[in-house]
C-alpha cells in the first residue's frame, strides 16, 4: 500500500499563487490600508475573487442571466462597495482601465444598474468545471498568475493594498533554492539569486516611488501585523517575512522569527552582545550568558514557553577540537567556528533538552 506524505510548500517557480476568498474579504474590510490611486492589482484580485468556476444562473428582476466560468454579474452599487469606491463613475473608470489593459471585458446591463465582467484567460490558470451549479463567493480559493500580477504592478505607482498583494504573491516557503524560506514564508522577488535580501532602492524602482515612501509603507504594514521586517546594516538589504501567511494559506500556526536566526540562515554576521572566548579549556560566564540567552530567546519565540521558566537550569560545554573534527567539516573549522554542547535541566535533575550550538568567531584587529 502506497504511503503519501503531505508537504507544505510554496515554490519559487510555480507560475500562480493560491488566494483564499476569506483573505480577500479581510482585505476589503481592512480600512487601515489604502486602495485608491493604485496600479489596479487590488481591483483585479477582487474581480477574480468573484469570478465563477462553473456555469451558473442568476435571476435579477424578471430576467435570468447565464454566467459562464470566469464571469460574474452583479449590481454596480454592490461592486462599488467591494472595490471600496464611492460612486458608479469611479467603478466604471476602474473597469474601463482594466479592460484597456486587456485584463477583463465588461458590459453594462439592466438600464445601467448591472455590470457583467469576464476575467480574460481565466481558464488558463483556473480549472473550469463542466457541470452547472451555484458558485460560492466567500469560501474556497482561486489562482492568480504571477506574470499577470507583475505586469499590473509595473504599470504605475501601486497603492498600499497593491504593495501588500505584491509581497504576498512573491512569497516563497520551504523551497531549498531560496535562502531563509525554510524558516518561514519569505518575500523573494525572483531575481534568480536565491537570496531574499532586497534593498529599498530596488523596491522604490519596482513600485515607482521614493525610498522614504517605501520605508513608510513597509513600516505601516509591519505595524498592522502583516509583515515582519528585518533590516541589516550596510548594503546587505532587508528581509521581509509575512506574518499571517501560514495560517491563511495552509491553516497552520504562524512563526515568529529572530533576527539572529534569519542572519544565520542567510550567512550574515550579526554580533552577539559579548565576544566569543578563544579559550579551549573553559567557557566564560559572559560567553555562557550570551549563548544561552540567544538560544532561549529563539526557542521562546517559536512557542516553547518552558524556556521562560525560572526553574530552568543549563550547562554549556565547549566541545574539544578532536570531537569537533568528527562533527564539523574542516572548512568550517578554518573559518573560526566554535562548537558548544548546551544542556537544559528542569530544576536540578531532569534533563529536558540538549543542543549543539555553533558560533562563528569574529576577530577584531
Amino acid at each position: 500500500m502506497s504511503v503519501y506524505q503531505l508537504e507544505i510548500k510554496q515554490l519559487v517557480d510555480y507560475p500562480r499563487c493560491r488566494i483564499y476568498r476569506e483573505f480577500v474579504q479581510s482585505l476589503i474590510a481592512d480600512r487601515n490600508i489604502r486602495t485608491s490611486g493604485g496600479s489596479g492589482l487590488f481591483y483585479y484580485t477582487v474581480l477574480s475573487c468573484y469570478a465563477n468556476f462553473r456555469t451558473s444562473y442568476k435571476r435579477l428582476g424578471s430576467i435570468n442571466y447565464i454566467i459562464f466560468p470566469g464571469e460574474w454579474l452583479c449590481k454596480i452599487d454592490e461592486l462599488s462597495s467591494l472595490l471600496r469606491v464611492n460612486s458608479k463613475r469611479q467603478t466604471i473608470s476602474i473597469l474601463t482601465d482594466l479592460q484597456d489593459r486587456h485584463l477583463i471585458t465588461f458590459t453594462i446591463l439592466g438600464n445601467g444598474s448591472l455590470v457583467k465582467f469576464k476575467i480574460n484567460g481565466w481558464d488558463t490558470f483556473n480549472r473550469v468545471f463542466e457541470y452547472n451549479a451555484p458558485c460560492q463567493k466567500d469560501t474556497g480559493f482561486f489562482f492568480l498568475p504571477i506574470s499577470v500580477a507583475s505586469e499590473i504592478i509595473g504599470t504605475r505607482r501601486p497603492s498600499e493594498m497593491d504593495i501588500l498583494l505584491d509581497l504576498w504573491l512573491n512569497t516563497v516557503y520551504c523551497d531549498e533554492r531560496v535562502e531563509g524560506s525554510m524558516l518561514g514564508p519569505v518575500v523573494y522577488m525572483r531575481n534568480c539569486s536565491g537570496n531574499p535580501l532586497v534593498s529599498y532602492d530596488y523596491l522604490a524602482r519596482r513600485w515607482n516611488m521614493s525610498k522614504a515612501t517605501v520605508g513608510r509603507y513597509l513600516k505601516k504594514l509591519k505595524g498592522l501585523g502583516y509583515i515582519s521586517l528585518t533590516n541589516f546594516s550596510g548594503t546587505k538589504g532587508s528581509v521581509i517575512y509575512l506574518q499571517k501567511y501560514l495560517s491563511t494559506m495552509f491553516r497552520i500556526s504562524d512563526v515568529i522569527l529572530d533576527k539572529e536566526e534569519i542572519a544565520m540562515a542567510l550567512n550574515i554576521n550579526v554580533e552577539l552582545d559579548d565576544s566569543v572566548s578563544n579559550s579551549d579549556i573553559s567557557v566564560s560566564k559572559l560567553n555562557t550568558d550570551a549563548v544561552v540567552r540567544k538560544v532561549r530567546q529563539i526557542l521562546t519565540a517559536q512557542g516553547f514557553s518552558c524556556f521562560e521558566c525560572r526553574n530552568l537550569r543549563h550547562i554549556l560545554l565547549k566541545l574539544s577540537d578532536c570531537k569537533r573534527k568528527d562533527i564539523l567539516r574542516n572548512d568550517l573549522l578554518s573559518l573560526g567556528h566554535t562548537r558548544y554542547r548546551l544542556l537544559f535541566y528542569c530544576g536540578d535533575h531532569r534533563r529536558i533538552a540538549a543542543f549543539d550550538v555553533t558560533v562563528k568567531n569574529i576577530f577584531r584587529r
